[in-house]
């Protein structure tokens, strides 16, 4: 039970010590596969699942790592945690319920797909991957956003640090905890508004979002706020951008497509928001 956000910690095999708070924030900031599949590896897939059903977050299925070897392996690795500088401990696998497909229309996409360099010629199944669709996304981010709008039990159980560090972190751009603002601009994980410019975000604009692009899907769920002209607004969006209609080929429409439409949808909800409070 002492383990708190700053508590340092490394995946059995994993060459990186850092802490719960890191990961999270490079999640968050770049959208970080590896952090992603660190924390994983803590919590599990039913761990995850169970509670996300449990505040009344459905539909959602949690059942891999991301772009990893052992992306479906059921057993977590076990994680080494320091307790203090001089002693650690040792916090044990879970073992998880392996994924059953999704009964669901339309769960084979596309005309083909590439497995290691070879093309098949079939749709490809996407019925054992997570399944986290946007409805329960904003759902998280209601929660999130404004908790007190839930009853206690629907509510995420944060301490007043962990939520203030939630929202920073949410919202934080990649500059602000050290990236190189050459490679990781300020519109780099905030795809609404931004994704398609390589502008500075002012400063009364705070985006609290997370973003995600795989397999020629793109999305972001984000809280938009302005203090200066005060506008505020939800918006949850996904498309598919992949042209060819193969997938694993790596050639999709991001940049094209998939951010231009994002960043345009954003500054839309935007315009129409602000026009709005100034006839009122």
């Amino acid at each position: 039970d002492s383990l708190d956000l700053y508590t340092k910690f490394y995946v059995e095999g994993d060459s990186l010590e850092t802490t719960f708070a890191n990961e999270i924030s490079k999640i968050f900031a770049v959208s970080d596969n590896e952090a992603n599949n660190r924390l994983f590896e803590f919590l599990g897939q039913d761990r995850i699942n169970n509670s996300l059903k449990d505040k009344g977050i459905t539909p959602v299925r949690i059942s891999h790592r991301l772009s990893t070897e052992n992306a479906f392996e059921v057993t977590t690795k076990p994680l080494i945690v320091y307790l203090n500088d001089t002693t650690t401990g040792w916090l044990k696998p879970s073992v998880n319920k392996p994924p059953a497909p999704l009964a669901m229309n339309r769960v084979k996409k596309g005309t083909a797909y590439y497995e290691e360099n070879t093309l098949i010629n079939e749709p490809f199944d996407f019925s054992l991957k997570n399944y986290f669709p946007i409805s329960a996304q904003n759902e998280v981010l209601k929660r999130i956003i404004f908790p007190e709008k839930f009853p206690k039990t629907k509510q995420f159980n944060l301490s007043p640090e962990q939520h203030e560090f939630l929202l920073k972190t949410m919202s934080d751009l990649p500059k602000n905890i050290g990236y190189d603002e050459m490679d990781y601009y300020d519109g780099y994980c905030k795809f609404f508004m931004f994704g398609d410019t390589r502008d500075t975000i002012p400063i009364y604009l705070k985006i609290y979002n997370k973003v995600g692009n795989a397999y020629g899907t793109i999305t972001d769920c984000a809280y938009v706020t302005d203090s200066k002209n005060d506008v505020e607004f939800m918006l949850t969006a996904t498309l598919m951008a992949n042209k060819n209609d193969v997938f694993n080929d790596n050639s999709y429409e991001y940049k094209e497509i998939g951010l231009p439409f994002l960043g345009q949808l954003g500054r839309e909800i935007y315009n129409l928001e602000l026009t709005q409070k100034q006839r009122k």
